[in-house]
């Protein structure tokens, strides 16, 4: 007996997957016809179905809220969508029909907040994240925001000479995150990790220099695991390490504060 291609593909993949089904031999998402959109528009083709994008921020929050019950825990939650993931307005937009706050992680993702503050998309209170290298244009519209009252500005230090550079061109308080390095598998193309500081300087970071500073506070831990992981030990692996951290860290936060 030979196994057929189309054997392979069925015991290896669930098809249709959601939101895909046949209609008298072709293809459909969501009951519209792929081939009726291709045949008038021509291919290569890309469809954004817009209501995906609240279904899968309402399943993010309900992960979140079922595991905050279980466990306890007394914090909030805050859903930030990250616009390097799509800079188009309508899905941006759409995204924020669904009360999240935004990430950005360059220069130009500032300019779309300050189009998004002007169309009354969001408004100074929102929460703002700011990842990625700072350039001294990304640094500087940053800083913009803060001097313009936006109330929740958080850049994220990818680098521990990020602060410096931030702290004296500003005499407001600084809000600020700590992005930590992952330390990827030799294979990975990010081995040595593209951005952050090494877990076990992070302690020593804080103390030595964020501590330090009278205007500045640590609000965040951010953490990246790369999208091509193996598998969910690998993650949970990863997870476990930064949680240890944060932990610890916040055991100085606290002691510093008080």
């Amino acid at each position: 007996m030979k196994n057929t291609y189309f054997q392979l593909i069925n015991q290896t993949y669930y098809f249709p997957q959601e939101g895909f089904d046949l209609n008298q031999g072709s293809l459909t998402f969501h009951g519209i016809s792929l081939k009726y959109l291709i045949e008038k528009y021509g291919t290569p083709f890309r469809l954004t179905y817009l209501p995906r994008i609240g279904d899968q921020i309402k399943k993010a929050k309900n992960f979140f809220n079922k595991a905050m019950k279980a466990n306890n825990y007394k914090g909030e939650y805050h859903y930030c969508y990250c616009t390097k993931c799509c800079h188009f307005s309508h899905v941006i937009e759409e995204a924020l029909e669904h009360n999240v706050h935004l990430e950005t992680s360059s220069s130009f993702d500032i300019d779309i907040i300050r189009i998004l503050t002007d169309k009354g998309k969001i408004n100074k209170k929102t929460y703002l994240i700011q990842n990625g290298h700072k350039t001294e244009d990304y640094l500087d519209k940053i800083i913009g925001l803060m001097e313009d009252g936006y109330e929740n500005v958080i850049p994220v230090m990818d680098s521990k000479s990020e602060l410096d550079r931030f702290y004296s061109k500003t005499k407001k308080n600084l809000t600020i995150g700590i992005r930590m390095a992952i330390n990827e598998e030799p294979q990975s193309s990010y081995y040595t990790s593209r951005l952050g500081i090494r877990s076990a300087e992070i302690i020593d970071y804080y103390k030595s220099k964020i501590a330090k500073k009278k205007r500045v506070t640590l609000k965040m831990l951010h953490f990246f695991v790369d999208s091509g992981i193996k598998d969910n030990l690998y993650y949970w692996g990863e997870f476990r390490k930064a949680l240890k951290l944060f932990a610890e860290l916040k055991k100085y936060v606290l002691h510093w504060i008080l």
